[in-house]
């Protein structure tokens, strides 16, 4: 390896968090880009027809990829920029939904004073 290659490796190195705490370190990455594989039928049907499903697990590990990682990480699953930001458009939309539709918690019942007579 010659100098110049060394010194761009550990430049590169440098930058990448292997440690997995925290956002964007190189084991959630990866464990991100292991979900999204594994959901990549979702997806390919999502991208075919416009209507599935896409879960929630999914989403997150598109959100994690998209703000987190490197957005370029999707197409080693053969996915292109352009699709990234639509799947991105899609999870923050459905988590949107998700948020404003959840039940509200229930009223606490009111506090009664015991007096003695």
């Amino acid at each position: 390896m010659s100098a110049s290659n060394a010194t761009a490796t550990r430049k590169l190195s440098a930058g990448i968090k292997t440690s997995g705490e925290g956002e964007g370190g190189l084991v959630e990455c990866g464990n991100a880009l292991v979900e999204v594989k594994s959901c990549s039928q979702e997806i390919v049907v999502y991208f075919l027809n416009g209507k599935a499903d896409i879960g929630t697990d999914c989403c997150k590990a598109i959100a994690t990829i998209t703000r987190h990682c490197w957005p370029t990480m999707l197409t080693s699953l053969g996915f292109t920029a352009e699709q990234g930001d639509i799947l991105r458009g899609y999870c923050d939309a459905s988590a949107t939904v998700i948020a404003t539709t959840a039940p509200a918690a229930a009223p606490l019942a009111p506090k009664t004073s015991l007096t003695s007579c």
